[in-house]
């Protein structure tokens, strides 16, 4: 296993991984420091963990734009689709229980009767 420090923020961290691995893992913590700079920028000066905690939301943000971007319109429209035929099952789920209910409240009257 490969060990490599990584510089993040101004402090150092000892990080295993993969042998061979070393050079993607410098470059990954240099990506997070491009992050931190960029809440820098925008006046984000606040504590280590929030500023680690912001750039992890933004890394988040980014692999969801282009996450989104890589579902073909075809996928995006199943999902509408599975979306919206889950909304319409529980709403038949909700008229079949009233109905039972229904039903139930006639035949409770009709064996009082």
């Amino acid at each position: 296993m490969g060990q490599v420090t990584v510089r993040i923020n101004g402090y150092s961290y000892s990080v295993g991984c993969e042998e061979g691995q070393e050079q993607h893992l410098q470059a990954m913590a240099q990506e997070v420091e491009r992050r931190i700079d960029r809440i820098r920028a925008i006046g984000g000066h606040s504590g280590e963990g929030r500023l680690l905690a912001l750039a992890a939301l933004l890394m988040a943000d980014e692999i969801h734009d282009l996450t989104e971007e890589k579902m073909s319109a075809d996928t995006a429209h199943q999902l509408a689709q599975g979306r919206q035929a889950r909304i319409e099952n529980e709403r038949r789920r909700d008229q079949l229980e009233h109905l039972v209910e229904r039903a139930e409240n006639i035949a409770a009257a009709l064996e009082h009767d």
